[in-house]
């Protein structure tokens, strides 16, 4: 596991010694200096060019070549010396550290820590409790003091591996160095170091190395070398570094570069045999997948959007001020339907044949599922402007990942996963953020063991789920306990590995996008009153597909326009499946004057413009039938219901607690600062509207949305019959669902502002 700490700025050790002034000891120097480190830096080197140098540059205050001499009174050591020459600096260092401070603390800077674990075990009998073994993963092609930069770890990775017995006090010292220096702390075990720093670090340099010397023997170097373009300088600048350092590396990490070599050449094997048979797929699947992951991956280390990694948009927190009143006027077109964006990649990928989709939602939960199916082997073209090109590989073609899936925010994804996945042959794990490892995952893990999955979950069945390949699945019939259009599709598509028929039955009507879309690829589904079936053992056949605009980011404008005078917007090209259409009939049963224009079928989802202009609401009692067909509408519903005349109560939408947030609570909440009177209930609220052409229904203030994206999203619509401004933190996520949200408010004549996008 990885434990990462917080920044900051403040270093107290008295004297630092820094043994080795090459380029990371010097950087450290300098980055120390930079931060205004107050105590005296002093260096040991065996060059006394060196440590002339360092002090010329004003980098330490004194050094020398004699460990002995420099030790006195240091109250910090950092053994900065090549890899292989830590043993015998260890030794010296045993021998004089009693003219250190009495409190001293030791650490290294080496980037392989098991090696250097043994020789302070051997050395010390023990790795001390006074040391922290430590890597900056940081460098540059240049050595020596002079390359030293004071920027080299700004939010560069330090990497700790300190032992169990450690003194914690030592632990924080080093990390509080480091910080100093600008660079982000992470902890973790050694072996878990070497094994992931010979793939990231070590692996790359050793083919750098060999590539520029296999070219550099050939007749036409010169040309080669004249004519490079810039990616092949890039790769090869690090053929650059200091080679006696890398040597070192490669001999002390040894078993874990040649593990990371085997992987390499059978990745480069695979690669030359697609080449060699001109199997176009093969190298679509393997460059586009090395593509997205490199953005992928990038996202989940920095803790940003892999959606706005992916479209280069800014990162970090993010927070909306949106100005009072404003307008609702024009012709939208809103990102395509979320939950048709899951199910085409996961069909498509399933289907014998190659699947275009159009309309794709390029949202951060739709994104983290081409990612996984690329993990698996499935070779997908995009998306680009809302068009993917899916190579499916067929019922049983998917191939085990080399870890876990991660579906970032969306229980959509990981609930649908963990029925396609149970019918795999091999081991998977299901993973996600924070919020999403706090949604239960009971409600599908127990009907899958009824099929025979074996799945493990976390307390309280949360995830990570841990699948296990290779059951004999068999079809169940079952009740759902309450209505769950993610339950009822885990256990359809669980069903198309199950020997049988699975046929489930729900309490009330949900979503019925699977459904219709396995029929849409040749796969049978019936459906007689509340339950629907199929029999396992068929096969997808891939087709064209149009993803309907949303219905849950169509709205916000909805509601936009219906709570506005003068308001006037017609949706474009939304799904209006009968089983998403609550919002329709709730705003209608409220007063709102809709029409839906234009209806036709794309690929057997029925889809409308949606005209709506304003009339004023009036409270009502929501229909409990209407509940499940609206469920991720409320947030913005509950704004409507703000701004109608009387009282809107909803009951059994328990639901709603258990999203990416508790809906319920935080709209309470942030209805409580707009000065919205409200009742909340277990599975309810009740919320007095103030509706007024006249007059501003409520107040502004500062709303935490608390990182859910439709809770953000509602609060920005509030504000057109706010009477002051609106600040809403936490809006980051609203590129999962809804990246163009901003530009398409503002284009009907709202004023949001983005604040704070950079870290």
């Amino acid at each position: 596991m990885v434990k990462e700490s917080l920044k900051t700025s403040i270093c107290h050790e008295s004297r630092l010694l820094i043994i080795g002034l090459g380029l990371i000891g010097g950087s450290l120097a300098a980055a120390l200096r930079e931060s205004g480190f107050k105590g005296q830096i002093a260096a040991c080197d065996p060059d006394g060019n060196e440590i002339a140098l360092g002090i010329e540059m004003g980098l330490i205050d004194t050094g020398g070549t004699h460990l002995y001499e420099q030790l006195r009174d240091a109250s910090m050591v950092v053994l900065a010396v090549p890899v292989l020459a830590m043993e015998s600096v260890m030794a010296t260092l045993a021998e004089a550290l009693p003219y250190a401070a009495r409190n001293v603390v030791l650490t290294d800077v080496g980037s392989t820590k098991a090696t250097i674990r043994a020789y302070a075990e051997k050395v010390f009998g023990q790795v001390p409790t006074n040391m922290v073994l430590g890597h900056p993963i940081a460098g540059s092609e240049k050595s020596g003091v002079a390359a030293a930069n004071p920027r080299l770890y700004v939010d560069h990775k330090v990497i700790l591996t300190p032992e169990p017995n450690v003194d914690h006090n030592a632990l924080e010292r080093v990390r509080l160095l480091w910080q100093a220096c600008g660079a982000d702390v992470l902890e973790m075990d050694v072996e878990r170091h070497d094994q992931v720093l010979a793939r990231t670090s070590h692996l790359p340099h050793l083919l750098a190395f060999s590539l520029v010397d296999t070219l550099a023997r050939q007749d036409e170097r010169l040309d080669i070398f004249r004519y490079a373009a810039g990616g092949f300088r890039d790769f090869t600048r690090i053929a650059g570094s200091d080679p006696v350092m890398w040597r070192d590396i490669f001999i002390a990490n040894k078993q874990a570069v040649l593990a990371s070599l085997d992987d390499f050449e059978a990745g480069l094997k695979r690669l030359r045999y697609a080449v060699e048979t001109d199997d176009s797929d093969a190298l679509i699947a393997t460059f586009d997948r090395a593509s997205h992951a490199r953005h992928y991956f990038d996202s989940l280390l920095n803790k940003t959007s892999y959606q706005a990694e992916y479209h280069m948009q800014p990162q970090g927190e993010v927070t909306y001020r949106v100005q009072p009143g404003g307008q609702a006027q024009g012709r939208l077109r809103v990102p395509g339907d979320k939950s048709m964006s899951h199910r085409s990649i996961m069909l498509g990928a399933l289907a014998e044949g190659v699947t275009e989709v159009k309309g794709f939602l390029e949202g951060e939960d739709s994104l983290a599922t081409l990612q996984a199916f690329r993990e698996m082997g499935v070779a997908i073209e995009g998306p680009h402007q809302g068009r993917v090109t899916i190579h499916g590989v067929g019922m049983h073609g998917l191939k085990a990942p080399a870890g876990p899936l991660y579906v970032g925010n969306s229980g959509t994804a990981m609930r649908l996963f963990s029925g396609l996945l149970a019918g795999q042959a091999f081991n998977s794990e299901l993973t996600g953020d924070e919020s999403l490892t706090k949604r239960p995952m009971g409600r599908v893990a127990d009907p899958l063991r009824l099929m025979g999955a074996t799945i493990d979950t976390a307390d309280g069945g949360r995830p990570p789920l841990k699948i296990h390949g290779g059951a004999s699945l068999k079809g169940i019939h079952y009740d759902m306990p309450m209505a769950s259009a993610q339950v009822k599709s885990c256990l359809l598509l669980a069903g198309l590995y199950a020997e049988g028929e699975t046929r489930v039955r729900e309490p009330a009507p949900t979503r019925d996008h699977t459904e219709r879309m396995l029929n849409g690829f040749g796969y049978a589904v019936a459906r007689e009153g509340d339950t629907c079936w199929l029999e396992g053992g068929g096969k997808l056949t891939a087709g064209p597909i149009d993803v309907p605009s949303d219905i849950s980011s169509a709205t916000f404008f909805l509601v936009a326009a219906a709570i506005t005078p003068g308001a006037d917007i017609t949706l474009e090209h939304v799904g209006i499946n009968p089983t998403r259409i609550g919002v329709i009939n709730i705003l209608t049963l409220m007063g709102a004057d809709l029409a839906l224009e234009n209806e036709h079928e794309v690929g057997g989802e029925p889809v409308a413009d949606i005209r709506i202009r304003y009339a004023p609401l009036k409270g009502i009692d929501i229909p409990v039938d209407q509940v499940p067909l609206a469920i991720d509408e409320f947030p913005a519903l509950f704004i409507a219901a703000a701004n109608a005349q009387g009282t809107t109560r909803l009951r059994g939408a328990e639901e709603l607690r258990v999203k990416e947030s508790d809906r319920i609570q935080a709209m309470a909440d942030g209805l409580a600062i707009l000065g919205v009177k409200h009742t909340v209930v277990e599975d309810g609220i009740d919320i007095v509207g103030n509706g007024d052409d006249s007059a501003p229904s409520y107040g502004g203030g500062r709303v935490d949305s608390l990182g859910d994206h439709r809770i953000a999203m509602a609060f920005a619509i509030a504000s057109l019959r706010a009477s002051e401004e609106i600040v809403i933190e936490n809006c980051a996520n609203v590129a999962t669902s809804f990246p163009d949200f901003v530009a398409l408010a503002t284009r009907i004549g709202m004023a949001v502002s983005v604040e704070g996008t950079h870290e």
